[in-house]
């Protein structure tokens, strides 16, 4: 049923790739979220968490680390002092095992080269638009065509999502002669796009003002900023968020058989509900930033 509409919304559908570094280990972590593009003039949106949570705070997050090491290698006591001094330096920065210290993102087919990025982030709902700088060449020649009229987003209808949620790429390592992470041009830097189909289940509102569409399916993490479209490849808006709703099926204790040995089980089912924003949230904030898109 999606397989032309996939085809076509991935054309100007593109992940985020990122890794990070908690304190005290080298091991690095893979993840990935997703944007499309809107025009030919580099913009693009995602979620206002992806922004928030990866792209916005990396500077600030390795500006830190950086000082860290500054001060980390002035030490020059030994012994006790020298393990109250590292302490007392944990301390002030904040640093535990559970701290992030290093991000680095890598912007997947985008554009040949680039000066800056650029946002805007929605004061209200979880959307942002990304604005790239300083390109020659944008690499992406077709954009979305979003639904004018969204009356017909109605309990029922099929639609579908794409996105980029399970992080197969490997072209990073960590560089023990800086302490640093770092991007290769070796290794597996693909990462595959994954559709989720269902229908819409309800809308979702502020009140009285609906700013979200629920789907009867989950969107995967990594999926958020991706496109949801229909049949056609029009889109109706773009994943957000899961919700996850309590069944009360629950089954505490139950005795089964399994190869041949008596357990006891327990179960809590759920339901995960993905979360969408409305299309009408996305052009009106783009009509806002004067920001040029198709519509249909």
């Amino acid at each position: 049923m999606f397989v032309n509409a996939i085809e076509r919304v991935d054309k100007f559908t593109r992940p985020i790739h990122s890794i990070l570094r908690n304190y005290g280990s080298t091991d690095i972590i893979p993840c990935a979220s997703t944007m499309f593009f809107i025009n030919d003039e580099g913009y693009a949106i995602t979620c206002k968490h992806v922004i928030e949570g990866l792209i916005q705070p990396a500077d600030a997050i390795n500006n830190q680390y950086h000082n860290f090491k500054q001060e980390f290698n002035a030490i020059t006591v030994n012994g006790n002092k020298r393990r109250s001094a590292i302490k007392a330096l944990e301390s002030k920065y904040g640093y535990t095992q559970d701290i992030t210290i290093q991000v680095k993102n890598s912007f997947i087919n985008c554009v040949d080269k680039m000066s800056q990025i650029s946002w805007n982030l929605h004061p209200q709902y979880d959307l942002a638009v990304i604005k790239f700088e300083g390109f020659s060449s944008l690499l992406c020649s077709e954009f979305p065509v979003f639904i004018k009229d969204s009356s017909c987003i109605q309990q029922g209808k099929s639609l579908c999502r794409l996105g980029y949620p399970f992080p197969e790429f490997n072209n990073f390592q960590y560089n023990k002669n800086l302490d640093d992470i770092e991007w290769l041009g070796t290794g597996n830097d693909f990462s595959p796009k994954f559709p989720m189909d269902g229908i819409i289940t309800r809308l979702i509102a502020n009140g009285k003002d609906i700013f979200g569409i629920e789907m009867s399916t989950p969107g995967l993490k990594g999926q958020s900023g991706g496109p949801l479209f229909d049949k056609d490849g029009v889109i109706y808006g773009m994943q957000f968020a899961t919700n996850s709703l309590h069944l009360g099926f629950d089954i505490v204790n139950k005795d089964i058989t399994v190869n041949n040995k008596k357990k006891k089980v327990s179960d809590y089912s759920f339901i995960h509900l993905g979360g969408c924003i409305h299309v009408d949230i996305i052009k009106d904030f783009l009509k806002s930033l004067n920001i040029k898109f198709i519509e249909r």
